[in-house]
């Protein structure tokens, strides 16, 4: 039996994009998992069928941890004799395909899920891209989640031309449609509890809190077009970094009033059902897969006009685009949505749609599947 290992830093990026891929997987191939696993993780049977290894593997740089994580991975890959080694994040990707080469691994698979570079200046973004080009110089297949982020790796010569590939439409994961889905009764409990009147606008956030997500871009925009509607509301669904908690909620003025902190949630998918667009003004993403996850919940979006974003909202179809950083064009987008029922509907059952068709997780599974059946078996794909 063929033997597979994904590879990650954070242990929850295996449960929330890789879960579907890997109890599949495990029906016709020996998997393993490794990341940073606490006793807790080892406890959780999240994954049956697929054994979990613990290699301490940290999200930040530091040099001696990192080369202890290499040497780790390197001596675990020789022992074990896979067939593929599969990684997601950059941190897992720069160990886990450096590690896989040299221990002569024949399959080396890398997917790509944004750049944090892009956001950096100076040195750091030196550093970072110079990380991710050894990330593509080690692995001999690759994917990633959008088109136009492949498109962006090429114009900055991380990977040469069609070096990169594209799972179906995209997405890393896809969306559990069972799970994603309109309920009106979970919208009326939803809002009862968080206080929110049946009829109001709605807008929802639901990501990490940061400055690459462009939360204050997103407070100024929604506090400007509170001084004339005071029927919108703003949840903000997720944890917050250290050290912007009180600037953040400073730059809402009036409209804190208006705002639900909800912090963190397991299940986004209730408030996805009770909000009326979700609203993602990020400076980086590789796909934004939050968004086919509201649009699954018949909810459209409002998104900057970047790589990845451009790909899972289809522009004045499932949502509105506005260039990134610009506050007042993404308050008019806002304005737009909020003050128009109607196209709010028809926009939300056309990105219910569209992830009907392109975007269910057996659907981004399957095209993983006849990826692997292509790398391991060639033959058979003739």
């Amino acid at each position: 039996m063929k033997k597979i290992c994904f590879v990650t830093a954070f242990p929850l990026n295996l449960r929330w994009f890789m879960s579907n891929h890997m109890l599949r997987l495990a029906e016709s191939y020996d998997v393993t998992a490794v990341a940073d696993f606490s006793k807790e993780d080892l406890a959780g049977n999240w994954f049956p069928g697929v054994r979990l290894v613990p290699i301490p593997i940290e999200r930040k740089i530091n040099l001696k941890t990192d080369l202890s994580a290499l040497i780790a991975l390197w001596r675990f890959f020789r022992s074990e004799h896979f067939d593929v080694v599969h990684s997601i994040t950059p941190k897992g990707g720069l160990l886990a395909m450096t590690g896989a080469r040299f221990a002569g691994v024949p399959h080396r698979i890398h997917c790509f899920t944004g750049q944090v570079w892009v956001t950096r200046r100076g040195m750091g973004r030196v550093l970072l891209k110079i990380a991710d080009r050894i990330i593509a110089s080690n692995a001999n297949h690759m994917l990633t989640d959008s088109v136009s982020q492949s498109q962006f790796l090429e114009l900055e010569k991380i990977v040469s031309p069609g070096q990169v590939r594209v799972l179906g439409s995209g997405s890393i994961s896809g969306v559990d449609l069972d799970q994603f889905q309109p309920n009106e009764e979970i919208r009326k409990n939803i809002r009862t509890k968080w206080g929110i009147p049946q009829t109001d606008c709605l807008f929802l956030f639901v990501g990490r809190l940061n400055r690459d997500k462009g939360m204050f871009d997103l407070s100024k925009a929604f506090a400007q077009l509170f001084l004339d509607h005071k029927n919108i509301w703003l949840a903000v669904v997720g944890l917050v970094e250290a050290g912007i908690d009180e600037e953040f909620d400073h730059t809402f003025g009036d409209s804190i009033s208006h705002v639900c902190r909800i912090g963190y949630i397991a299940n986004p998918a209730h408030a996805m059902a009770a909000a009326d667009v979700l609203v993602l003004p990020s400076y980086r993403e590789g796909f934004g897969n939050v968004v086919i996850e509201a649009a699954a919940c018949a909810v459209p979006a409002i998104a900057s006009r970047i790589y990845g974003l451009t790909d899972a909202i289809e522009e004045n179809v499932t949502g509105l685009l506005h260039p990134p950083g610009d506050v007042a064009a993404l308050c008019d987008c806002m304005q737009r949505l909020c003050t128009d029922h109607t196209l709010r509907l028809k926009m939300g059952m056309a990105a219910r749609s569209r992830v009907q068709a392109d975007f269910s997780k057996d659907t981004v599974t399957l095209a993983l599947l006849d990826y692997y059946e292509g790398i391991l078996f060639p033959e058979m794909s003739k």
